[in-house]
């Protein structure tokens, strides 16, 4: 290997002409590069395999960064052409990819974005950062703001005679009350405020920056609307209405002579950024990496039969297998979890304390990092986020859902014998007895006690201070900075300068990000017996069918007996 290393870079000298001079001739002046966002935007995405090829393309930001970078620095490149058909993305994405067609615009360059179809209140955030917005005609915008909406269960659990308990530490640790509640509690209505507030702002100023209006008008466009084709024009919101075969003219390209895409004039962003990425000689070693390890979905020991899991079992191996690799120098813990299993969310942070030990690690909060998702990167040299970021709910909460009133009606009676004091925790549906349920709540309270160590311990806080921080509550990435639970406020290229701030300079440039992809060889894990199993498993059918979204995670967790740290999740973004 080191032998056709050193006969490529032969090669690469020997061409060095021909590809300086085609670098230089490959963008025309003028030229606009042309950005197609259609589904998933992320901070960075994993080299796709072989058979991957027909997946689904998702934007990463990075490239984005990498790609404003140059276009600020390439006067040959007149500006960029957004095409955004659909976003996939929650708030602190769409923050991260508005900053970076800012800058462009900020520069000097024309930015456009074209919305063929239009778009609601996310849209329209990252929208507003270009020189010139652009409707579908028979498309609307919509940045109707933002709006929680939480469906209250206990009547209807009432009904079916399933009897739910909660138990929490902290006023704050909402998650779960829709099942013990008819109405939203005093703590939670307040902080889902608070972050209602906080994001009503960053639509507000992105539309009063963007558009140049007054935080008055801001107010009223977003009150007034949806608009509909030109109404959004005379509302101010955009600057024209135009298909996507009315662009070249609107922005002053070349008339195309043949019908088909853009080509005259525009170079595809990818391709652009590709070129310009391509080193002039290859490297003769191997280059120094960035590893970026991901903790996404909800947090728990081993895969669940509802949605998306982020398992220590698998990070476990991608942090051992960072440890190990000499080329690894530093690590990004790429974070966009509600938290979940307080033992798995325990075994992550184990594993990232041992890493922060060996080899530089920043965390790098995407849209959310709470609960569970806070206490893996507590341990992290430095903690990053954007001022969107859902972060903190350090706290714990249990759930049970007795099933004995629906089992009577329905004709079902339970015999027990036992031998010992505490036996009901060893049933998910069994009904307690005080002692069990203070035995079950002094369990939570030693578990919140311990989260609140960790953070005191990742943060160099005193618990004294760390606690009154905690109790379960909710922080945007801005109150957090200014909390002291977070250092730098900024995205997934913010972290990356963190990170490399910290490497030794002769590798600190050099250094590039690629996302871990957990090894094959597994860790040993217990395995239930069949019989535990398949009765925790009917139990995860009946809650799937009866439970809103976020309570089926927390009762699929604790019917598999686990305390869990997790964030409410009923975020919904009108859109």
């Amino acid at each position: 290997m080191p032998l056709l290393r050193l006969l490529g870079f032969v090669f690469d000298v020997l061409l060095l002409p021909i590809r300086l001079l085609l670098r230089r001739r490959g963008v025309a002046a003028g030229t606009f590069l042309t950005l197609a966002i259609d589904g998933a935007v992320t901070d960075l995405v994993a080299k796709p395999r072989f058979w991957e090829f027909r997946k689904a393309k998702t934007v990463s930001l990075h490239d984005v960064r990498e790609l404003m970078d140059h276009v600020v620095a390439d006067a040959r490149v007149r500006g960029v052409l957004v095409t955004l058909t659909s976003l996939e993305a929650g708030m602190a994405t769409s923050v991260s990819l508005r900053s970076q067609l800012a800058r462009a615009r900020s520069a000097g360059k024309e930015v456009i974005v074209h919305l063929p179809l239009g778009g609601g209140t996310k849209e329209v955030i990252v929208a507003t950062a270009a020189s010139r917005l652009v409707l579908g005609p028979a498309a609307q915008l919509a940045a109707l703001g933002f709006a929680t909406r939480t469906r209250y269960v206990k009547r209807a659990l009432d009904l079916l005679g399933v009897v739910p308990e909660v138990y929490a530490c902290g006023e704050y640790k909402s998650a779960g009350e829709s099942l013990v509640r008819d109405s939203m509690s005093d703590a939670q209505r307040e902080q889902v405020g608070i972050l209602l507030d906080a994001f009503d702002a960053i639509l507000l100023r992105a539309i009063e920056e963007g558009r140049n209006v007054s935080p008055s008008r801001a107010r009223q466009i977003v009150d007034g609307g949806p608009y509909f084709g030109e109404a959004a024009v005379a509302a101010g919101l955009a600057d024209a209405i135009a298909y996507e075969d009315e662009i070249p003219a609107l922005i002053g390209l070349p008339r195309q002579d043949k019908p088909g895409p853009l080509t005259q004039g525009v170079l595809d962003a990818g391709d652009y950024l590709a070129m310009r990425k391509r080193p002039l000689l290859r490297r003769i070693g191997r280059a120094p990496r960035v590893a970026v390890i991901p903790v996404h979905g909800a947090i728990a020991h081993a895969s669940r039969p509802f949605g998306a899991f982020a398992t220590d079992e698998k990070l476990a191996r991608m942090v051992r297998l960072a440890r190990l690799d000499k080329r690894v120098k530093g690590v990004v813990l790429h974070i966009d979890s509600p938290g979940g299993s307080a033992l798995a969310s325990d075994r992550m942070h184990h594993e990232i304390v041992q890493l922060a030990r060996e080899k530089p690690v920043v965390a790098c909060m995407a849209n959310v990092a709470a609960s569970g998702g806070y206490y893996v990167a507590a341990p992290a040299h430095k903690i990053v986020c954007e001022a969107a970021t859902i972060t903190g709910s350090i706290g714990v909460v249990g759930a049970r859902l007795t099933m004995e009133p629906l089992m009577a009606r329905l004709g079902i009676t339970t015999e027990t014998v036992q031998r010992g004091a505490r036996t009901g925790l060893l049933s998910a549906g069994a009904v307690l007895s005080p002692d069990e349920r203070a035995a079950l709540m002094g369990e939570l309270q030693a578990t919140y006690r311990t989260f609140v160590r960790v953070v005191s311990e990742g943060r160099r806080m005193p618990i004294d201070v760390i606690e009154p921080l905690a109790r379960g509550r909710v922080y945007t990435g801005q109150d957090a900075k200014a909390a002291g639970l977070v250092d730098v406020l900024g995205g997934f290229d913010v972290a990356l300068r963190e990170l490399r701030a910290m490497l030794p300079s002769d590798v600190r440039d050099a250094a590039e990000p690629f996302l871990m992809r957990a090894p094959r060889d597994a860790l040993p894990l217990m395995v239930p017996s069949a019989e535990r199993e398949a009765g925790r498993q009917t139990l995860s059918t009946l809650l799937a069918a009866i439970l809103p979204a976020p309570e089926r995670v927390i009762a699929e967790l604790t019917a598999h007996g686990d305390r869990v740290l997790v964030l409410w999740t009923g975020f919904e973004i009108a859109t």
